[in-house]
């Protein structure tokens, strides 16, 4: 059983070059993650990965981010956009509605009444990511390396298209397709040497271990 795979938190060319056999790269546009990017920064490697891979999609991840830094996003050439913040309903709508593209929604859940409310307030997302919440007080809403308890998808599993994130590693990602029945996983940290350092026989062994390598 395979999977789509976003490999997330790029922020090198050789990152890139590594991920490029994966449907969906992530550039982490959040200032305070170990992981961050600039625009300026990540437009050479989206450039790359495209050139790489011109069917990549290139992700730009955000945390309650201002239009400004959208706009400079998109113009270095994201082609999703990732809300991983605060963000409700109507800042979503008029994010897709300003930009364009389509617009998904990240969130910690711990129960299936948080995936349920989720999928029911975002009911208009283009897809949900669903990771674990993050420790208490942390600056940054992902990428910690925590995983929630698969088995809550059980009868919640939202209508609308949705992401598994949240603590996956080439050890375990074959095991969370099998119980979730996710179609689509995410990963940062699980292939990673140290906070926002890839390591590229991580991203090679996970990409093969979702069915992507």
């Amino acid at each position: 059983m395979s999977a789509k795979v976003k490999i997330c938190g790029l922020t090198t060319p050789e990152a890139v070059e590594a991920a490029a056999a994966a449907d969906a790269l992530g550039f982490v546009f959040v200032g305070a993650s170990p992981r961050a990017v600039t625009p300026a920064a990540a437009a050479p490697l989206i450039a790359r990965a495209r050139a790489r891979r011109p069917g990549v999609l290139p992700v730009g991840v955000f945390q309650d981010a201002d239009d400004a830094l959208l706009e400079a996003a998109v113009a270095a050439g994201i082609g999703a956009i990732q809300l991983h913040g605060q963000e409700g309903p109507a800042r979503l709508a008029e994010v897709r509605a300003r930009f364009g593209l389509p617009v998904w929604k990240a969130a910690g859940v711990r129960s299936a009444a948080d995936i349920r409310a989720l999928a029911r307030d975002f009911a208009h997302a283009d897809a949900l990511l669903l990771d674990a919440r993050a420790p208490e007080g942390a600056a940054i809403a992902g990428g910690h390396g925590l995983a929630f308890d698969w088995r809550i998808l059980a009868g919640a599993r939202p209508a609308i298209p949705w992401i598994l994130a949240g603590g996956l590693a080439p050890e375990t990602v074959a095991e969370a397709i099998r119980v979730t029945g996710a179609t689509f996983v995410d990963v940062s940290s699980g292939v990673e040497e140290a906070p926002g350092v890839k390591s590229l026989a991580k991203i090679a062994a996970f990409l093969r271990e979702a069915g992507r390598g």
